[in-house]
């Protein structure tokens, strides 16, 4: 079993609400939070309108399947939320 904790932390210029801060972030619980692989939160920034912080757990029997799933959240993040990445952290356990 292998396991990797992806957190990346978003600058989220010009937002003025939680309303619009969790439209912007596009939903990404609905997204990932299907698979069953896959377990993710917003671990921080929770009362900042123009920041966000979220934490994926990525499960997998390979290391190998483990990064592509990682490497798979990134690029779909990267296309569908309305903010700038600002730091990205990958954490094997």
């Amino acid at each position: 079993m292998h396991i990797s904790i992806l957190t990346m932390a978003f600058s989220l210029p010009g937002c003025g609400s939680l309303k619009e801060k969790r439209q912007r972030m596009g939903g990404l619980h609905e997204k990932f939070g299907r698979n069953p692989a896959v377990a993710v939160c917003e671990s921080g920034e929770h009362n900042r309108h123009d920041a966000s912080e979220w934490s994926f757990v990525v499960v997998g029997a390979s290391r190998r399947e483990v990064e592509s799933l990682c490497s798979q959240i990134e690029d779909k993040i990267q296309h569908s939320v309305q903010g700038r990445i600002i730091n990205i952290t990958c954490e094997r356990i």
